[in-house]
């Protein structure tokens, strides 16, 4: 019989959205243990406590909740999928896969495991204490404590540079050899505790994000003395306190000296109100001086007695008040100790009145009491796209659209929001431009939001049509496949895997696994490949799953939150050739931070064409007769080693498909038509 929480276990969840923020719930396992699913009941604290039953105390508080019954009109996944009823475990749960190789796991180095799965172990005890939730500890269910203590482990985002991958992780950062990715190795682990640890790496610099009150100027992670316990009046108004004030505490971003890779140096540590939940890295074109990182913080606003001129109060109180805005931190590249805040834009501003509260979520779903429309005050990501001058932020109730040819005073040039949409979690645009794919994050992370019975608008991706700055709704697309009670699962992050002619995606699930996504037709997404694991346990929902899945010169890339890094290479299939994979793996990047996000170019190479004529006649844009013309004559000339004939003949195959792009059915097949033509008149050598 399922009952209402007890009073203090949702005073227990409300403790951790205070000290790590409303969506860094999203990840926090890494070994077999129970966690939370979060209910509509358990997103706050309930204004009086619920009548508590003799028997509460000792039932599990974090035995996962069956799905509902669907929504009218909507649809939920398949269970009869392959990946519906794997077998769980962790290092040894069942694997699915289709299109997708999966290489290797690496392990999560020992430094970052918490070392236990006893609640009552004394490591347990002595990170709640670090966390400075020693105080709460009698108050929260025991099996939580370990749930609460495997929050500061978490694996988070990824970077990638020339050779090397880093990791970010609730505890510091992870720094890889991928030069040979088959036989990935760790190089060398940074202890910074502090969340969330998303990273983005810059020349010599890496940047990380610190939003966690444990957070020390230092590294240290040792944290803060234990807070005092509360006053009787204090419980009394069950008002959440934010931790005393300490000169040495720590929240922003951190910014490191990786010139020697194996030994970074923190260089500077740029403090911000509400922490750095998230980060963005901003190259200017027209800048090569500087770099600019957008901060986007989702925690608590610390006391102005600990950073001057923070405060959370609502603008009718405090029209300088730290919410309802980003910071935007600018860093000189010779000299990045003289980083600093040099705006604070209010890009949630009414644009008529002036209220720089001037967006609203327009009612959110599968939360009760959250019906209502509430005020979007921060942002949980953003993704910038220098090359056409924009930002797609993923703003908590909205996704928003931003000019940046400012970097530093970027201005919100549309909005959109979806009553299908529970929280706006982050984004990406296609190549072209033409398209923005925004994620929902529906449970924070926390919960099993894939079952069956759980509704596949909800939880989803949501892509949008972009023209003349204007975001039109075209689709949804969520993981087919249905997931199990205890297994969190949610749209989450993900990158653009290069395949020319198309618009796909390679997007993490959590406990989901990684889902590729053809969005060349907005308006009909489909799965092209996927590859998923078991529960971590089948009984009760443990965190663990995919946080990013991103690809980088020709392989895919997992930072799974529970296990640790994984690697994998796309395999052909009935919706991907090889032909497509090869002209992949021919655009290789020096750097990639997803969130700054780079105009993808290929080569004309005549394996690129190749990949063209593939898709032409996958979609039959020209007879079956030009198909095999095409590719005897591309074929030819590839084992004439590029001979002038051989080449002569495909330049006169140019004009006449430059004729057809005019003509064709589909601007997809249009733009393959013309860039084939245009490599087979000038192909590179």
């Amino acid at each position: 019989m399922n009952r209402v929480p007890s009073f203090a276990f949702r005073m227990a969840v409300a403790a951790i959205i205070l000290f790590f923020g409303r969506s860094c719930l999203q990840a926090q396992a890494q070994t077999p243990t129970p966690s939370p699913t979060p209910s509509a009941e358990t997103a706050s604290p309930s204004p009086s406590p619920a009548t508590k039953e003799p028997e509460e105390e000792e039932r599990n508080p974090f035995a996962p909740e069956p799905a509902p019954t669907l929504p009218p009109g909507m649809t939920g996944s398949d269970a009869n999928d392959p990946r519906a009823k794997l077998a769980p475990g962790l290092y040894d749960a069942g694997e699915a896969a289709m299109g997708i190789k999966h290489l290797m796991l690496v392990k999560k180095p020992g430094t970052f495991q918490l070392g236990t799965t006893d609640p009552d172990d004394p490591k347990v005890q002595k990170v709640l204490g670090q966390l400075n939730m020693g105080n709460n500890a009698s108050k929260i269910p025991k099996p939580m404590h370990l749930v609460i203590a495997q929050l500061a482990f978490a694996n988070s985002d990824l970077a990638f540079q020339g050779n090397h991958l880093f990791q970010g992780n609730f505890y510091g950062v992870n720094i890889f050899d991928i030069s040979n990715p088959a036989k990935t190795t760790l190089l060398t682990s940074l202890v910074c505790p502090g969340g969330q640890g998303d990273v983005s790496v810059y020349k010599n610099l890496l940047f990380m994000s610190v939003e966690m009150p444990n957070g020390r100027l230092d590294c240290g992670s040792q944290g803060f003395p234990p807070e005092p316990p509360p006053t009787p009046e204090q419980e009394k108004e069950k008002k959440r306190r934010p931790p005393a004030a300490q000169k040495d505490r720590f929240r922003g971003v951190r910014i490191f000296d990786i010139s020697d890779i194996k030994n970074p140096k923190q260089v500077a540590a740029v403090q911000t109100c509400r922490g750095s939940h998230t980060h963005t890295l901003v190259v200017d074109p027209n800048d090569k001086d500087n770099v600019y990182i957008y901060v986007s913080g989702t925690s608590f606003v610390r006391q102005p007695e600990e950073l001057a001129g923070c405060s959370g109060e609502q603008p009718d109180k405090d029209p300088n008040t730290a919410l309802f805005r980003i910071e935007v931190i600018k860093v000189p590249v010779a000299a990045p100790q003289d980083a600093k805040v040099v705006s604070s834009p209010r890009v949630f501003i009414d644009a008529r009145t002036g209220a720089i509260n001037g967006l609203n979520n327009g009612g959110t779903h599968g939360r009760k009491g959250s019906e209502k429309p509430a005020d979007t005050n921060q942002c949980h990501d953003i993704t910038v796209y220098s090359a056409i001058g924009l930002a797609a932020g993923a703003c908590s109730g909205n996704g928003i659209l931003l000019d940046i040819k400012d970097p530093v005073n970027p201005k919100r040039v549309d909005a959109v929001n979806d009553p299908n949409y529970s929280y706006w979690h982050s984004a990406s645009f296609s190549n072209d431009g033409s398209k923005v794919v925004f994620t929902d994050e529906w449970g924070g992370g926390l919960g099993a939001r894939c079952r069956p019975n759980d509704p596949n608008k909800w939880g989803a991706d949501a892509i949008f049509g972009l023209k003349n700055d204007k975001l039109t709704f075209e689709n949804y697309y969520k993981l087919p496949a249905a997931q199990g009670d205890s297994e969190n699962c949610v749209a989450h992050n993900g990158s653009l895997v290069p395949v020319p002619g198309r618009d796909i995606e390679v997007q993490a699930w959590y406990q989901g696994g990684i889902s590729v996504v053809d969005f060349t037709d907005a308006a009909h997404p489909f799965e092209i490949a996927y590859f998923d694991r078991g529960p971590i346990d089948p009984k009760v929902l443990v965190l663990g799953g995919d946080w990013s899945a991103y690809w980088y010169n020709g392989y895919i890339y997992g930072s799974e939150i529970a296990r640790g890094l994984d690697v994998f290479e796309l395999t052909p299939s009935k919706f991907l050739t090889q032909n497509e994979i090869n002209a992949a793996k021919t655009v290789q990047v020096g750097e990639l931070n997803v969130q700054n996000q780079q105009k993808i170019e290929w080569p004309a190479k005549l394996v690129v064409a190749k990949a063209y004529v593939d898709q032409l006649s996958r979609s039959q844009a020209l007879p079956s007769d030009r198909i095999a013309a095409l590719q005897k004559a591309i074929q030819s000339a590839e084992s004439s080693h590029m001979k002038k004939d051989a080449l002569a003949k495909l330049k006169n195959m140019a004009p006449s498909l430059e004729k057809d792009a005019g003509s064709a059915k589909s601007p997809a097949d249009s733009t393959r038509l013309h860039a084939l033509a245009e490599i087979l008149g000038h192909p590179a050598a």
